[in-house]
Order: C-alpha cells, then sequence, then structure tokens
C-alpha cells in the first residue's frame, strides 16, 4: 500500500492574494506588521512568503547617519577610474574606510 502524505498549508490562496495585494499597494514594514496582527503569523513568515511570492522589496541598506552603505572596494574602484589606473590596486582594501574617502576626496578635488 502507498501512504499518502499531506503536507500542512500554512497560508491559503486567498491570504496569499491578500498579502501579495496589500503589499504592492504599499511596501513597508509597517505593511508586513499589519500583515503579520491579521493573520497571526510573525513578521519573517509574512516576509517569507513574499520573497517567495516574488514581491518583496528589502529596504536599502544604511549607516547610523542615514547615508547609503558604500563598501571599501567600491571606494577603490572609484579611485582606480579617477586615477585611470589599468592595475588593479587591491591592497588598498586593507586601508581604513576613512582613509580611502579622504583620499578619494583629494583625488577628486585636482
Amino acid at each position: 500500500m502507498t501512504e499518502v502524505v499531506s503536507k500542512a498549508v500554512n497560508y491559503s490562496d486567498e491570504m496569499v492574494a491578500e498579502m501579495v495585494f496589500h503589499y504592492e499597494a504599499n511596501p513597508s514594514k509597517e505593511t508586513v506588521e499589519k500583515l503579520s496582527a491579521q493573520f497571526g503569523k510573525t513578521t519573517r513568515s509574512i516576509v517569507a512568503k513574499l520573497v517567495r511570492e516574488g514581491v518583496y522589496k528589502a529596504a536599502p541598506r544604511v549607516t547610523k547617519t542615514g547615508a547609503p552603505v558604500v563598501r571599501k572596494s567600491e571606494i577603490v574602484a572609484e579611485l582606480m577610474t579617477v586615477l585611470g589606473a589599468s592595475e588593479t590596486l587591491a591592497s588598498l582594501d586593507k586601508a581604513s574606510k576613512a582613509d580611502l574617502e579622504a583620499l578619494l576626496a583629494l583625488v577628486q578635488d585636482r
């Protein structure tokens, strides 16, 4: 005899449709929190479902001051562009971010 294993459904099709509708209308953290309260699920569960549905948009990463996050490798790449360097300056990635930003500012002011 073959045993049929059924998987418990966490979200009905109607729930998913409502979640997607509300999130696409207002893609924000507040919407996720409202959906979480409405459906009795955790916010992580709601986000995971929205990701699987292909509609979730992650908030852009920012620093404590609200500025966008810039990696040291991006600063080095910009330095290479400004200087017209054809060879990689990969060892500059070891410098502090503050020093790289200061160097970039000096080079751009020329």
